[in-house]
């Protein structure tokens, strides 16, 4: 039997799991297993060591091609592993705990961003800043974010907190609670991967949310499919119905941009425009492709 197992993996009997109990091992698992320990443990430290840094996706105007915001966007640079992709290294932030101070962090580093673009001379700019589940349960998350824009001198109507659909849905009573403190304190409100959920939608009707940011996964097809189409017109429909913007994310052809001015959807998001952008890149894309 096992030499029909790829990759040279042996199987081990598990007494505690009864008698005819399996498990499989592999080198190449033992080694994701070894880095995801080293990575957690890593993170840890991470701040400190100045090894995480931000980065800024504009968002742009559908109708005239005018930039209305960007999106802040955490990276990891290691001295061992280099760019550490974000989607290997945020769920182990979250397990481990490590998302809280990275989340303070991150948000204290976009505020001063905001400031120093105010004091460049950009136009107003609205930062969207993610906030993951385990940020999104403390209690002191308002207080934390207010007493932060305070200090910074930054209006909180210049900061949109983008929570995952996902998350959202967990715990509608609780989330529509907590949505509804960080508006009244003046902070924009988006609900990211909007479609891809599996509950009803009427929760909705109950957020004090500002935007919907439609899944790529909606716009990925819309060119060459009447289905995705449809599905992107009747979100971008729904979305101001509620009175919200429509912003589609993974925008990277003009055919998309075409359909979705065709769908009257708002805004843009996605490699068609820029791919994220440090500070200072930032800054000269916005002075690039400002509106008079």
């Amino acid at each position: 039997m096992s030499k029909r197992i790829a990759g040279g993996a042996r199987h081990v009997r598990m007494k505690q799991e009864g008698r005819n109990g399996l498990r499989f091992f592999s080198p190449d698992l033992q080694a994701n297993t070894q880095r995801s320990l080293e990575l957690a443990a890593a993170l840890k430290g991470a701040i400190a060591a100045n090894e995480l840094f931000l980065v800024f996706q504009p968002q742009m105007a559908l109708r005239d091609g005018r930039l209305t915001g960007a999106e802040a966007l955490l990276r990891w640079q290691h001295p061992k592993w280099g760019a550490v992709p974000p989607a290997e290294f945020i769920p182990l932030a979250e397990q481990t705990g490590s998302i809280v101070p990275i989340g303070r962090w991150m948000q204290r580093q976009a505020l001063r961003t905001v400031r120093a673009w105010d004091e460049a001379g950009l136009p107003p700019i609205t930062l969207a800043i993610n906030v993951s589940a385990v940020q999104f349960a403390q209690t002191e998350l308002v207080d934390g974010l207010c007493t932060m824009v305070r200090d910074a001198g930054v209006p909180p109507e210049r900061i949109e907190i983008e929570l995952t659909e996902a998350v959202a849905l967990r715990d509608p009573v609780a989330a529509g609670k907590m949505l509804q403190h960080l508006h009244d304190a003046g902070f924009r409100l988006s609900i990211d991967d909007f479609g891809t959920g599996y509950s009803s939608l009427s929760y909705l009707r109950d957020f004090s949310v500002n935007k919907l940011k439609i899944d790529r996964s909606f716009i990925r097809d819309i060119a060459h499919d009447e289905m995705a189409r449809r599905l992107a017109r009747t979100m971008v429909d729904m979305a101001h119905a509620l009175g919200m913007t429509a912003i589609a994310e993974g925008g990277e052809t003009d055919e998309q941009r075409a359909h979705l001015r065709a769908c009257e959807c708002d805004e843009i998001q996605g490699f068609l425009y820029s791919r994220p952008l440090e500070a200072d890149a930032f800054v000269a894309f916005a002075r690039a492709n400002a509106r008079t």
